[in-house]
C-alpha cells in the first residue's frame, strides 16, 4: 500500500517546477511570459511561487498581468493568481490596472477595483467613487469594498449616494465604509437608515463606528425600540463611540455631555440597562461607560448590582460609579460598607474626598490584606489627619504589602501628630512596626528623632539596626555623619555594606568620601559594590582613578557597579573607562556603560551608542535607543526612527516616546511619516499630540500637503494638545490651500465646540470654494442645532 503523503509535503515534479520558477525569476524580464504561463499550475505551491515571483519583478511584469487579467479568463485560479500578484507587485502597477477600469467587461472592472482597493491607492479614490454608481452590482460592490480599504474619506459623496441608492447589495457593503471614514456629512444617511428593519442593526454599528457626537441623539432614540436586539445593539454602538472618540481625540467629556444633554427617549436609560442581559462581558463592560455617563437612579443601582459580575464588568461598573456626580457618593459609600471585600477591593481605588475617610478606616479590618491595604492607599490619597491613628496599627500587619502601603499614607499626610505617633511607635511594639516607624522618621526627618536613630545602632535586631544606619543618612547634623563613619568599620561585613550604601545617600563630607574610599579595598565584594556605588551618586570626580581599577575585580557585581559609578562622575577618565567597558564582551557591563555614556552626553561617545542599536540583543538595543534620546546630533532622530521600526515592540515604543519629546519640526515629520505606514496608528497620534515647540508648525505644514486619509489624523493630534497655540493652527488650516485639510478641520472644530471654532466653520459654510467643504462645514454646523 502507497503511504499517504502530508499535506504540505511537495512532490518531486512541483519540486522541479519551483526551481524552474526560481530560474525564470532570475533572469528577469525575459522570464516573465513563462511566469505568467505557470499562474494557472494545478499545484497550489507552485502557484504560490509564481506569484511571488511576478510581485517581485515589478514594473516589468505589470502590464503582462494586466493583460493576462483582461484576456485569459478561461481559469479561475489563473485569475486569482494575477489578481493576487499585482496586489503585491513592488512595481507601479496603479496605472495600468486603472485603465482595465475601462472595460467593458463587468468581471474585469471588479477584478481591478479590488487590485486597487487591496493596494489602498489613494491615487484610485476618483476613479473608485465613479465605479460606485455602475451599473453592475458586482462592480459597485468591489468599488465601495476597495474604497474601505483606502479610507473612504476623499469618496464621502459617492457613498452617500450608495447608502440612500435604496439597492440592497450596495447600500449593506457601504454602510460600513461610510461610517468608518468620519464624515460628519455620514450621520443623516446612516440615521435615515435606522427606520429600516433591513439595515438598522448596521447602521447602528455603523453610527458607533463614526465617533461623531451628532450620532449620540439618533442612538439614544433607538433605545426605545421594543427589540431587545436592537436596543443592546444601540447600547455598544453608544459605547463604541464613545471609545472612537477617544482614540481620536484623547477625552470622551463631548460624548458624555452630549448623552447627558439630549433628552432621550422616555425610558432610554431603562432600556440600556436592560440591555446588559443578553450582552457578553465585554460589551457589558462597554455599556457601563455609556450608563456612568448617563446616570440616574436607575443606573446607580444597576452598576452597583453589577459590583458582583465577573472582574472586567465588576470593575467597569465601579469606575462608572465614582465618575458620576455627587448623586452617587451616598450609593458608593453604601456599597463600600456593606460589601464583601471583593466589592471593597474594586471600590477603594476609586474613592475621593474627606467625606470618605470613616468608611474608607473601617476597611483597614478587612480579612482581606490586599484590601486592607487599598484602604491604606485611599486614605493616603485623601490625607485625612484624623485617619493617622487608624494606620499606625498597621505597622505591624503580617502582610508586607499592607504595612508598605500604611507606611505611604501616614507619610501622605504627615504633621504633628504623625511625627508624635511614629516616634512612640519606634520606641514601642513590635519589631517590624518598629522598623516601619523608623522609616516614616527617615521621610520627614525631624531633629527630634535623631536620637532615636543612633539609639537604633545598638539594637540587638540586625534589621532594625540596618534601618536605623539607612535612617541616619536624612540627618545633616555631624552627630549622624560621625555615627555613619563609625559604622562603616563595623566587624560584621552586612553592616558595612549597610553603610556603604547609606554613605551615598549623605553630604559630601570629607569624612563620608575617606571611608567610601576604603570600602573599595574591602574584602568582601559587597562592601566594594555598595562604595562603588555611593561614590558614584556623591559624583566625586576625584575617586574616579580608584573606581576604575575596580573594573577588573573578581567580583562581577563590583565590576557592573564601578561602571555605574563611572556614569555618575564627569570629567576625561571616568569617560575612557566607559567606552573601555563598552566594548566589553559582559552584556552588564557593556549595557551598564551605554547607560553612562548616555548619562555623560559627550558626542564622542555617539558612535558607540549608535552601534549598540545594531546588536542582536533586543535589552541592548533597548538601552541603545535610551542613552542616544538626549543628544542633538543631526544623525539621532534617523537612528530613533529606524528603531521605531524595530522587530521588538518595546524597541518600538521606546523610540516612539524618545521621538514624541524630541523639538523641532523635522521630529514631528519623522512621527507623521511613521504614522502613514503605521497599521496601528493610535500609538503614533499620541506621540504626535504632545505639545513639544516645534510641532504645531510641523502637523500645519504636513497639513499644506495631506490627503483626505491623513489630514483627519493630523487635525485630530492638534484638537487632542488641548494648548491655544494648536487650536489656532485649527483656525487657520480651516485657510489652507488644499480641500482636504480644509474638510478635517472643520471636522475637528466641531469636535473641539469653542465659539471661534463655530464662528470660523460658520463662515467656511458660506464662503468655502469648494463644494465638499461648504457640504461638511453645513454638516458639522448641524451637530450645533
Amino acid at each position: 500500500m502507497t503511504p499517504r503523503r502530508p499535506p504540505l509535503s511537495v512532490s518531486e515534479p512541483e519540486r522541479q517546477r519551483v526551481e524552474l520558477v526560481d530560474r525564470l525569476a532570475a533572469s528577469g524580464a525575459p522570464g516573465v511570459p513563462a511566469l505568467v504561463e505557470m499562474l494557472a499550475d494545478p499545484s497550489w505551491t507552485v502557484r504560490r511561487a509564481v506569484v511571488a515571483s511576478l510581485a517581485a519583478l515589478g514594473d516589468a511584469a505589470a502590464r503582462p498581468l494586466c493583460a493576462c487579467l483582461s484576456e485569459r479568463r478561461d481559469s479561475e485560479a489563473r485569475i486569482a493568481a494575477a489578481v493576487d500578484a499585482l496586489v503585491g507587485s513592488l512595481g507601479d502597477v496603479d496605472g495600468p490596472v486603472l485603465e482595465l477600469t475601462r472595460d467593458a467587461r463587468p468581471a474585469v472592472v471588479a477584478d481591478a477595483a479590488q487590485i486597487l482597493g487591496r493596494r489602498a491607492s489613494a491615487k484610485a479614490v476618483p476613479r473608485l467613487a465613479e465605479l460606485t454608481s455602475h451599473p453592475d452590482d458586482n462592480v459597485a460592490v468591489a468599488a465601495i469594498e476597495a474604497l474601505g480599504r483606502v479610507g473612504g474619506r476623499a469618496a464621502v459623496d459617492s457613498l452617500v449616494d450608495a447608502v440612500t441608492s435604496g439597492n440592497f447589495f450596495r447600500v449593506f457593503p457601504a454602510i460600513d465604509v461610510l461610517g468608518r471614514s468620519g464624515d460628519p456629512r455620514a450621520i443623516d444617511p446612516l440615521s435615515a437608515l435606522l427606520d429600516d428593519p433591513r439595515y438598522v442593526l448596521e447602521a447602528a454599528r455603523a453610527l458607533g463606528r463614526s465617533g461623531s457626537r451628532s450620532a449620540v441623539p439618533p442612538l439614544l432614540r433607538l433605545l426605545a425600540r421594543p427589540s431587545d436586539a436592537v436596543a443592546r445593539v444601540a447600547a455598544v454602538a453608544l459605547a463604541e463611540l464613545r471609545e472612537r472618540y477617544r482614540e481620536r481625540y484623547g477625552t470622551v467629556e463631548p460624548i458624555d455631555e452630549a448623552l447627558r444633554s439630549e433628552v432621550p427617549a422616555p425610558g432610554a436609560a431603562r432600556r440600556l440597562s436592560h440591555s446588559l442581559a443578553g450582552a457578553d462581558a465585554g460589551e457589558q463592560a462597554m455599556i457601563c461607560g455609556v450608563l456612568g455617563a448617563i446616570g440616574g437612579d436607575d443606573v446607580l443601582l444597576d452598576l452597583t448590582r453589577l459590583l458582583d459580575a465577573e472582574p472586567a464588568v465588576a470593575s467597569a461598573a465601579a469606575d462608572a460609579l465614582c465618575r458620576l456626580s455627587r448623586s452617587a457618593d451616598a450609593r458608593v459609600l453604601a456599597a463600600l460598607r456593606d460589601g464583601d471585600s471583593a466589592r471593597r477591593l474594586l471600590l477603594l481605588p476609586l474613592v475621593r474626598g474627606a467625606a470618605a475617610a470613616d468608611e474608607v478606616a473601617r476597611c483597614l479590618a478587612d480579612p482581606d490584606p490586599e484590601v486592607r491595604a487599598a484602604a491604606c492607599d485611599a486614605l493616603g490619597r485623601i490625607a485625612e489627619p484624623r485617619a493617622a491613628a487608624a494606620l499606625f496599627p498597621l505597622l505591624g500587619d503580617p502582610n508586607p504589602r499592607v504595612v508598605h502601603a500604611a507606611m505611604t499614607a501616614i507619610q501622605c499626610i504627615g504633621g504633628a501628630e504623625v511625627e508624635a505617633l511614629a516616634l512612640a511607635a519606634a520606641r514601642e511594639g513590635s519589631p517590624a512596626a518598629r522598623r516601619a516607624a523608623l522609616r516614616i522618621l527617615a521621610y520627614f526627618a525631624p531633629p527630634s528623632a535623631l536620637p532615636v536613630f543612633v539609639e537604633g545602632l545598638g539594637d540587638p535586631d540586625l534589621r532594625l539596626r540596618e534601618r536605623a544606619i539607612h535612617g541616619l543618612a536624612s540627618f545633616a547634623e555631624p552627630a549622624a555623619i560621625e555615627a555613619l563613619v563609625a559604622v562603616a568599620a563595623d566587624p560584621s561585613e552586612r553592616v558595612r555594606g549597610v553603610a556603604m550604601r547609606a554613605l551615598g545617600q549623605s553630604a559630601r563630607d570629607a569624612r563620608v568620601i575617606e571611608a567610601l574610599l576604603r570600602g573599595l579595598r574591602d574584602e568582601d565584594a559587597w562592601v566594594r559594590y555598595y562604595a562603588c556605588q555611593s561614590l558614584g551618586k556623591l559624583g566625586w570626580e576625584a575617586a574616579a582613578g580608584a573606581i576604575a581599577e575596580r573594573l577588573r575585580d573578581d567580583s562581577g557585581q563590583v565590576r557592573v557597579s564601578a561602571v555605574e559609578a563611572l556614569s555618575g562622575i564627569k570629567g576625561d577618565l571616568a569617560l575612557a573607562a566607559l567606552e573601555e567597558a563598552a566594548r566589553e564582551g559582559d552584556t552588564d557591563m557593556r549595557r551598564s556603560a551605554l547607560i553612562g555614556l548616555g548619562i555623560a552626553g559627550r558626542e564622542e561617545s555617539l558612535p558607540t551608542l549608535l552601534g549598540a542599536l545594531s546588536s542582536p540583543d533586543v535589552a541592548t538595543r533597548l538601552v541603545g535607543v535610551s542613552a542616544i534620546s538626549g543628544f542633538s546630533s543631526p544623525e539621532v532622530l534617523p537612528a530613533l526612527v529606524r528603531a521605531a521600526g524595530d522587530a521588538d515592540e518595546s524597541v518600538r515604543a521606546a523610540a516612539t516616546s524618545f521621538i514624541a519629546g524630541r523639538t523641532g519640526v523635522e521630529a514631528t515629520r519623522s512621527l507623521i511619516a511613521l504614522l502613514v505606514a503605521s497599521p496601528a496608528p493610535a500609538p503614533l497620534l499620541a506621540a504626535l499630540s504632545a505639545p513639544v515647540p516645534g510641532r504645531v508648525e510641523g502637523i500645519l505644514d504636513a497639513l499644506a500637503t495631506a490627503d483626505d486619509e491623513l489630514s483627519p489624523l493630523l487635525t485630530a493630534a492638534l484638537a487632542r494638545m488641548r494648548r491655544p497655540e494648536a487650536h489656532a493652527a485649527l483656525l487657520e488650516a480651516l485657510r489652507l490651500p488644499r480641500a482636504p485639510a480644509r474638510k478635517a478641520a472643520a471636522t475637528t472644530l466641531g469636535a473641539v465646540a469653542t465659539r471661534e471654532a463655530f464662528a470660523a466653520v460658520e463662515l467656511a459654510s458660506r464662503t468655502d470654494p469648494d463644494p465638499e467643504v461648504r457640504r461638511v462645514s453645513a454638516s458639522v454646523l448641524s451637530q450645533w442645532a
